[in-house]
């Protein structure tokens, strides 16, 4: 930290801990998330449950932020996931962030056989029954907690694991549509865009403007933290650039291929890709979906630049309005003193605790013009 930076305008710089990595691999890569000089490290839920991943990362490490993003809510009952949330925050001294997502109905229903019903309400209840349960655990107070989908009326003296030495575990949430953005603002500490709703473009004029209404109506005076995860593609030179971007075609194109996702192809023309990626999806052509992503299409959507070119391409493009930025790890460890340093030059983009919010229709930044037309991240 410079000594004009402050903790409020200091960018907070996150990466997501590999979905494919195995339980054995843990300590050793977020130790490496440490030894880079991230400040958070993003515990997914893909192939592994997001919390017990969370106390190995825990365990590992000693200095930065363990947030999962995002543990999916509904298939566990609020009360289990506070209990595990209030465990690993005592664990580790209040370094850990519980981050709750809804998924998509597909997989709620399909792969976990939940109900899913009015999800942005099922969202909203879920953050308000964590809220107070979190207070009962704190003050000892009797539990009582009514809501639209859950209802908690009992924790005996027994069962209460107590106040923590630190603070109650942060709430973070995501989402990509409006309704769910303004759930964030009603209720959450923080808020963690997805890949697919990244796009300077769609966060000033849809996920901005929506966590702003959410505060406004619950009478909050500010809107959460904005960390956004855009997937940037990059590279010490062009050649590992071109290896990252076609490392990263297949991730996007099999999110994208999800109709719900799909706000951003449409808002950037490019709806039809959309329609043809949904399409091989739900005939089973998973393999071929990156051939629909070519690098114009993937330059529309995705901030690219090579060490030396990526603070000016993000800070043109997210400078003001964002309180964090993810970033993917290194391929391989021989760059990693140099990406260190690249870290460390991100960290003086602007916060929007630093900078004025531009209005949500304010034109396009230089970052966002290029081989696709004026929306296109370079």
């Amino acid at each position: 930290m410079t000594a004009s930076q402050t903790p409020a305008t200091r960018m907070e710089l996150t990466t997501t801990l590999p979905p494919t990595t195995a339980l054995r691999e843990v300590p050793a890569v977020v130790a490496r998330i440490e030894r880079l000089g991230f400040d958070t490290v993003h515990i997914p839920e893909t192939t592994h449950d997001s919390l017990a991943v969370a106390l190995l990362a825990a365990e590992h490490t000693s200095r930065i932020t363990v947030r999962t993003s995002m543990t999916l809510a509904f298939p566990r009952s609020p009360m289990v996931t506070a209990y595990a949330a209030w465990d690993l925050a005592r664990f580790s001294e209040g370094r850990f962030q519980l981050g709750l997502a809804t998924q998509v109905r597909g997989n709620i229903v399909g792969r976990f056989s939940v109900p899913w019903e009015r999800p942005v309400e099922n969202l909203r209840d879920y953050l308000a029954s964590i809220r107070a349960i979190f207070a009962a655990f704190s003050t000892g107070e009797p539990l009582e907690h009514e809501g639209s989908h859950y209802r908690f009326t009992r924790l005996q003296p027994y069962f209460n694991p107590g106040p923590l030495p630190t603070a109650a575990p942060a709430l973070y949430t995501g989402g990509v549509n409006r309704r769910v953005c303004e759930v964030a603002g009603e209720l959450a500490d923080g808020f963690v865009t997805h890949a697919t709703n990244s796009h300077p473009s769609h966060l000033r004029t849809v996920v901005l403007p929506a966590l702003r209404a959410g505060a406004e109506r619950a009478g909050r005076a500010g809107i959460p933290r904005v960390v956004v995860v855009s997937k940037s593609i990059t590279g010490p030179t062009p050649a590992a650039l071109a290896a990252s971007r076609d490392s990263a075609r297949q991730e996007l194109a099999f999110l994208f291929s999800t109709p719900a996702y799909r706000t951003t192809l449409d808002r950037l023309g490019l709806g039809r890709v959309g329609e043809r990626l949904a399409a091989m999806a739900a005939s089973g052509r998973w393999t071929g979906l990156a051939t629909v992503l070519d690098d114009e299409t993937l330059a529309a959507l995705i901030p690219h630049g090579t060490y030396a070119e990526l603070p000016d391409v993000l800070g043109q493009a997210y400078g003001g309005i964002a309180d964090g930025l993810g970033l993917g790890l290194p391929l391989g460890p021989d760059d990693d003193e140099d990406f260190g340093a690249l870290l460390e030059r991100l960290r003086l983009i602007p916060t929007s605790a630093a900078a004025t919010i531009p209005p949500a229709n304010a034109g396009p930044t230089s970052a966002t013009r290029g081989v696709a037309g004026s929306e296109t991240l370079s």
